[in-house]
């Protein structure tokens, strides 16, 4: 089926695409959150020009085709408009088919363990401990993530002792029957990463996320090769062959794509089976409640190599204002500590018109 109209809707936080095909048919997507004014031209100026009037059956052959048309403009942007385009058409095949998307991806419907994940690290352990508490006992979440050390932060703390004193507190606080997880953000020199997974290892917990620059392989491998906690990341990462290079060398224990980073449901899957040839379990990165949670969410109930969680972004408008509003119905209610996937068609789920009526309109067609 050939696509004759790609439609944007954004603002600088999160952009919607809606595609339209030779008979009419539509399907709702989205680009990557952060920027995505910028990225939704990059959208209509270097990707609708390689998509329209083209075949969109064989997606890996289209989404490799408009990479090739632009070689000379790899990485991140190029793959965050892609992501907007691929997933529109994956709303769009199941709504004709009357299919969910995990369905065409060869799942099912369903629910799926998620983990509590805190995006803060302004906030007090003791503090942190208790808004965690309530999500258990309100939610039923039995899995917590926390942050250590400083975003990208050279070995700093976001303040002195910080970091020690979030681990003991969780594990103190929590009790011994919930799944802890941590991310450092790259922050460490191998070192340090090392000296700190030694007290996570000491209180039980069972995730050691971006210890070290992510960029640099060579340290986390230094990292994972030392600790017997899993060590896991990749959610910055979208080269194809930089993944190979990840998976191959064992540099994590468990990988960590992000659709939306990646340029789609597609192209993770690529990521997916060289995972799986490995035996690494994917657990993706999904940070806010955009619709890029909902795509992780049809993947996960597909794929044959699903880690133990959904990453499900705990912070409500203080921290992202911009997540208001987005949907008619939000597909994100948590019960038993689980969210579901439905049987709805495509995405199953419905952007809000008057979120859509405020912001920034684009459209390229044939």
């Amino acid at each position: 089926m050939k696509i004759r109209k790609i439609e944007s809707f954004s603002n600088e936080f999160v952009g919607f695409v809606r595609v339209t095909a030779e008979n009419g048919a539509q399907g709702w997507g989205q680009v990557s959150t952060y920027h995505s004014d910028i990225t939704t031209q990059i959208l209509h100026r270097q990707v609708a020009p390689w998509t329209l009037g083209k075949d969109t059956g064989d997606l890996d052959d289209l989404l490799d085709f408009i990479f090739e048309r632009e070689h000379k403009f790899p990485g991140s942007y190029i793959n965050r408009a892609m992501g907007g385009l691929e997933t529109a058409i994956w709303d769009m095949r199941g709504k004709q088919a009357g299919k969910s998307v995990c369905e065409l991806l060869g799942g099912t419907p369903g629910t799926i363990r998620a983990y509590a994940s805190s995006m803060k690290r302004d906030i007090t352990p003791k503090d942190e401990a208790e808004r965690l508490k309530r999500l258990r006992d309100e939610k039923g979440f039995d899995a917590f993530k926390v942050r250590a050390g400083a975003e990208v932060g050279r070995n700093q703390d976001e303040w002195p002792g910080r970091t020690e004193e979030i681990i003991l507190t969780m594990r103190r606080e929590l009790g011994d029957d919930v799944d802890l997880l941590i991310d450092a953000n790259s922050c460490y020199s191998p070192d340090r990463a090392i000296e700190v997974g030694h007290i996570l290892q000491d209180n039980g917990f069972c995730h050691y996320e971006e210890p070290c620059p992510y960029w640099e392989f060579d340290q986390t491998k230094q990292v994972t090769d030392a600790l017997d906690i899993d060590v896991t990341g990749g959610e910055q990462d979208c080269m194809i062959p930089t993944w190979k290079q990840m998976i191959d060398n064992h540099i994590v224990d468990i990988v960590q794509p992000d659709v939306m980073y990646m340029g789609g449901i597609s192209r993770t899957m690529r990521v997916v089976r060289m995972a799986e040839a490995a035996g690494l379990p994917v657990t993706p990165h999904c940070a806010n409640l955009s619709m890029v949670t909902l795509f992780t969410m049809h993947l996960l109930r597909a794929i044959p190599n699903a880690g133990k969680y959904l990453e499900f972004a705990i912070e409500g408008p203080d921290y992202y204002p911009w997540q208001d509003g987005l949907f008619v119905q939000s597909p994100f209610e948590i019960e038993d500590g689980k969210a579901r996937v439905t049987d709805a068609p495509g995405w199953g789920v419905e952007i809000n018109p008057e979120w859509l009526a405020k912001s920034a309109y684009q459209v390229s067609e044939v």
